[in-house]
């Protein structure tokens, strides 16, 4: 039987959770996945809240629209824990990976999931912050949700990256992406 992960993004405009998505499944293609990554605007202004979407899958995915049950959520911007219901539909063994400097106990009182719910926290605004420079946590995310949930291996994201980035910023920003995710690797912890 396949096994298909589907992954809502939720962030504002600008912080990079479609590209987030994307690389996600780039990645997971490069490994020989079946993917999908789409986004889902409102109001296209920076700062809006959006989400994003991606699924991967052993077999051919067969459906084509929006995640309402997702087994992964990523969460971009912890303000957005105040005006959206982010665990909306979270499967009952889901995972939350929370960009936010909150203790991880403190982001799981304010999300409100239950035990069987992960929540792992990471500061990648900080962590970009330091290393790229601007607020644009979406690197160092996608490294945290390769060591939390294993979806797609660390290596395999900074390779896929380089290609993507490649085409795009200098060598010192790739440089820069490549650490972000190394930092949230190693970083983000479980509560």
């Amino acid at each position: 039987m396949s096994q298909l992960t589907e992954i809502r993004w939720h962030a504002r405009a600008g912080q990079g959770a479609v590209t987030a998505a994307k690389l996600v499944a780039d990645t997971a293609l490069m490994d020989g996945a079946f993917v999908q990554a789409m986004p889902e605007y409102g109001p296209e202004r920076t700062g809006a809240p959006l989400k994003a979407y991606t699924r991967v899958c052993s077999d051919p995915i067969e459906v084509h629209n929006n995640i309402t049950n997702p087994g992964i959520v990523v969460v971009l911007d912890d303000t957005l824990l105040d005006t959206v219901d982010v665990t909306e539909g979270i499967a009952e063994d889901g995972v939350v990976i929370l960009n936010t400097e909150m203790p991880g106990a403190d982001a799981r009182a304010k999300l409100g999931v239950p035990d069987t719910v992960k929540v792992a926290v990471v500061d990648a605004s900080g962590i970009a912050l330091d290393t790229i420079k601007r607020d644009i946590p979406n690197t160092p995310i996608v490294g945290a949700l390769s060591k939390v949930c294993g979806i797609v291996p660390v290596d395999k994201v900074k390779e896929r990256l380089a290609l993507t980035f490649g085409k795009k910023f200098s060598q010192e920003m790739i440089d820069a992406d490549l650490s972000s995710v190394d930092r949230a690797y190693e970083g983000v912890v479980c509560a």
